[in-house]
């Protein structure tokens, strides 16, 4: 939490006498507050490079009551004017790390971040404005004074970017710093912004707040919460998705009753006052931003709720995309307004699923990736792709350095760089549960390199959800290119490579299985110059969860769909313009499938190879050649192995790995090993 400990102090007044003794914050000067860390503390906890797989964000364990709690603290009035303040919470972030600047909604308190502070405090430098409830600085007031913080951060670190999180409201005035400072590298991220408040759906209303009287005025920002948020979602904040109903809703009636008592203090900070002054300051913002819109040179990132009762905000999501230079939007279809204090996911989450997150001027997708956290690990296989995974129950084999088959990963070496080649599945199924094992029982983070069209997002769907395309970013997907593969390597990292890439995961029918490598062998060459050990694998069982009943020469003899197909393809980077032959230039399409009753899928990770101490051998071709040709076939016999193996496993049929589940537990066994 944060003002409810008293960690926060305004204006340089601190709220808890007995943590300002202890050091929470300082004013720095300008109304500027800071973390006062001893110097001992300083080189042991902020002098840090990077974060360990599955870290602890801390994502769910402050709610709306933490953020009602502090707001009582924070509204109490002092005369000052608006302020910067560090959330103690954000602990101490990377080396590097950019700035973060938060422009708060029309609450003004600077709270909306609470949720988010910890895990955003581990990659920014967090600030959040304060707006005090009867301060009366009008907009160019406030877009002066953020301008002159944004200006003294990029004078201070002018190869740094700085970003900029407006929560409606506060998004016209991110918009418009940015459109004042075109020369500056900032990153928007506007949480339904308020541009769209002349066409907002309470419009017929504001007239009768003028109206109504004093007494009654306690009501309005009380009924305006239930408006603006969903309580349902801001009391489901810190409960798990992973319990049963049963306790769900136990948790849920547990927090509601503590969450709406609590709404009261909505009246203090809006009074009647401040609640139409308010509303003349949105208008005027809103005017203000939407007439220099076309000055945003900015990366602009929008995020839109679907059951936003106060602003249209998916269609003002929309009309952004068109209207701004360099904007993607993301939306959330389930949350109401208020969505940073909703139960959802994680703002730096949506960052890095986005690629918005970097340290520099330009994305390194390599030096910026930030490992997932244990509540992303959570959330993505358990939401995203929890129905795959429990359908697909996989069975994970590796081979020892003696050639002995055995149950788990114990195989793979635990130290990179380790270059995995396989077979590349129907649409890439066997993904998600490789990248799930190899957190969950090694804790190491395999590196996927991946289509390139998967980062310049037209292969997202029309809705613009937050989908899995931006969860195979978090789970470190890195655009294929030999730069990419070349960092990873260096940094001994886990990388998963397949020569056959779009060929062998969009293949025709009857071709399951059948690899489709080009001739080059350039990654051969490429591992042995950091002496990577190379472990090929198989993987099968997509004919077990769906058949393949339209491939490409079907859907190409369909009109309109052919139109559509060659449309794409036009579109398409190619990213093997010397490749000859069938592997190159695979024209991307999504496939007819007909889903069947799952199977089981089954990976073989086959004997090391080493190349350390092979590099000078590995740059004749002819060498590199017979390494690659290997490799090849150790893949293929893992293939053959699984699908031979297969027809032993007694529990292959979803059906019979239920029963078993029922009586047994979750642990179902297969086949015996040779």
């Amino acid at each position: 939490m944060m003002l409810s400990s008293g960690s926060i102090a305004v204006n340089g007044d601190p709220v808890s006498r007995e943590k300002e003794k202890n050091g929470a914050l300082i004013d720095v000067g300008n109304g500027t507050l800071k973390p006062r860390v001893e110097k001992k503390k300083l080189v042991k906890n902020v002098i840090s490079e990077e974060l360990e797989v599955l870290w602890d964000d801390g994502y769910g364990t402050d709610s709306v009551k933490d953020y009602l709690d502090a707001a009582k603290e924070i509204i109490k009035p002092d005369g000052g004017p608006p302020r910067w303040f560090c959330p103690v919470d954000c602990g101490c972030p990377l080396k590097g790390s950019p700035t973060l600047l938060f422009l708060p909604g029309i609450d003004g308190l600077g709270l909306g971040l609470i949720l988010h502070h910890k895990p955003l405090g581990k990659a920014f430098e967090v600030r959040c404005l304060h707006i005090p409830v009867y301060d009366r600085t009008p907009f160019e007031g406030l877009v002066k004074f953020v301008e002159e913080t944004v200006r003294r951060e990029h004078a201070s670190s002018p190869e740094k970017p700085i970003y900029l999180v407006g929560d409606s409201f506060g998004g016209c005035l991110a918009l418009a710093v940015a459109a004042r400072n075109p020369t500056i590298d900032l990153i928007l991220i506007l949480s339904n912004p308020a541009t769209s408040f002349g066409r907002s759906q309470l419009q017929p209303l504001f007239p009768i707040l003028k109206a109504i009287p004093d007494e009654l005025h306690g009501a309005v920002p009380y009924l305006l919460s239930y408006v603006m948020g969903d309580p349902i979602k801001m009391a489901m904040v810190n409960i798990e998705n992973r319990l049963p109903p049963r306790i769900k809703l136990e948790q849920l009636s547990n927090n509601l009753p503590a969450l709406l008592p609590r709404l009261s203090v909505m009246s203090d900070i809006i009074p009647k006052d401040t609640l139409l002054w308010k509303l003349k300051l949105l208008k005027s913002a809103s005017a203000y931003a939407n007439s220099r819109l076309h000055a945003v040179k900015a990366e602009v990132l929008v995020l839109a709720s679907g059951k936003d009762n106060m602003l249209p905000s998916e269609d003002e999501a929309k009309r952004l995309n068109n209207s701004l230079q360099n904007c993607i939007v993301r939306n959330f279809k389930d949350n109401g307004h208020t969505l940073l204090l909703e139960e959802g996911i994680s703002l730096l989450t949506i960052i890095k699923g986005t690629c918005k997150y970097r340290r520099s001027r330009k994305l390194d997708s390599v030096a910026d990736f930030l490992p997932p956290s244990r509540q992303e690990f959570k959330y993505a296989f358990d939401q995203v792709v929890g129905l795959l995974r429990v359908a697909s129950s996989s069975v994970m084999l590796s081979t020892l350095e003696d050639g002995k088959i055995v149950k788990g990963l114990a195989g793979v070496p635990n130290e990179g760089p380790v270059l995995l080649v396989g077979y590349h599945m129907l649409l890439g199924f066997e993904l998600y549960s490789l990248v799930e094992e190899f957190l969950r029982e090694k804790n190491i983070m395999v590196h996927g390199i991946a289509h390139p069209e998967i980062f310049l997002g037209r292969l997202e769907n029309s809705s613009n959800e937050f989908g899995m395309t931006d969860w195979l970013k978090v789970m470190g997907a890195v655009p294929v290119a030999a730069r990419n593969l070349f960092k990873l390597l260096s940094t001994k990292s886990h990388v998963l490579l397949y020569p056959g890439g779009a060929r062998e995961a969009l293949h025709y029918k009857g071709e399951e299985y059948k690899l489709f490598w080009p001739e080059q062998q350039e990654f051969v060459r490429m591992a042995a110059r950091f002496g990577a050990t190379i472990v090929p694998f198989g993987a099968v069982g997509e004919d077990d969860i769906a058949d393949l009943v339209l491939d490409y020469k079907d859907l190409m003899s369909i009109p309109v769909i052919n139109d559509y197909v060659r449309e794409l393809a036009r579109d398409t980077v190619n990213i093997r313009d010397e490749t000859r032959g069938e592997v190159a230039n695979q024209a991307l399409f999504f496939p007819g499938l007909l889903p069947k009753v799952p199977g089981r899928f089954y990976y073989l990770f086959g004997k090391p190879i080493q190349t350390k101490g092979r590099e000078v051998s590995l740059k004749d071709k002819e060498n590199a050649n017979e390494l690659y040709l290997h490799i090849k076939s150790q893949v293929e016999r893992c293939l053959d192995y699984l699908l031979k193996k297969r027809e032993e496993d007694p529990y292959r049929n979803i059906i019979d790995r239920t029963a078993y589940r029922a009586v047994y537990g979750d642990e179902v066994p297969t086949f015996k090993l040779d």
